[in-house]
């Protein structure tokens, strides 16, 4: 199967190359960009590419208006780039035929990770084609196994498919296993930010990864709740 090929369509140039170091660390070495709706349009034409990341604010217009173009003739995945974060963008992305929106700043990891997602979901993406040098330098943990730069996890030889946020989430827990890590600690690793008043998004996230890893998700195996205190991450 060959690479897939995508299109970065930003202003912003060191941003793009960020983006493509990102990719290439992934083994996802056919990239164009383009600063511009019609430079945008052009590669897409000339490049034909499995999927298109697009920046909103564009010098000659807006990222949606190339996306309504590629609408016209193409099912590719496309994912939006915004420093925009109102909810009302977000559903505009996904309204006009978006199938991911991505809020500036980013991790351009995080970008690799969902475009990997997409492209697997459009049936061009596989995990023989990660970078081979990944597989000697992953982590194994009971039946998981983590690659090195920890944006994958694979369990019993299967990709999962997980989000970014699930994924640091299980890079957490496997290199702590068997420890309580308590509430603060998962979410100020994997998010960043303070705890303070983040209950109910660690809560959603957990329960969503513990559908993804276990077999009876209501009473978990691998991820079990120490009341009062946190998770442990149970592994033999």
């Amino acid at each position: 199967m060959e690479k897939p090929r995508i299109l970065i369509v930003d202003d912003e140039s060191d941003l793009c190359h960020l983006i493509k170091v990102a990719l290439a660390k992934e083994g996802l070495t056919e990239v164009e960009t383009a600063g511009s709706v019609q430079e945008g349009w052009e590669k897409f034409n000339s490049f034909n590419p499995n999927i298109a990341i697009l920046d909103i604010m564009l010098p000659d217009g807006e990222g949606y208006d190339l996306c309504n173009k590629i609408r016209k003739v193409s099912r590719i995945p496309v994912l939006f780039l915004s420093a925009k974060s109102d909810e009302i963008d977000k559903i505009l992305g996904l309204a006009i035929g978006g199938d991911d929106y991505i809020t500036k700043p980013f991790s351009p990891k995080e970008v690799a990770f969902r475009v990997k997602a997409q492209l697997r979901r459009a049936g061009v993406y596989t995990m023989e084609m990660s970078v081979q040098t990944n597989v000697n330098k992953s982590m194994t943990v009971g039946p998981f196994t983590i690659n090195h730069d920890e944006t994958e996890v694979v369990k019993n030889g299967e990709l999962l498919d997980l989000t970014a946020k699930e994924v640091g989430l299980m890079a957490c827990f496997m290199h702590n296993p068997n420890r309580i890590i308590s509430k603060e600690r998962l979410f100020e690793s994997v998010w960043g930010e303070e705890f303070y008043g983040a209950d109910n998004t660690l809560m959603v996230h957990i329960r969503r990864l513990r559908e993804k890893i276990e077999e009876t998700p209501s009473k978990p195996a691998f991820i079990t709740t120490v009341k009062g205190l946190g998770y442990r991450f149970i592994v033999k």
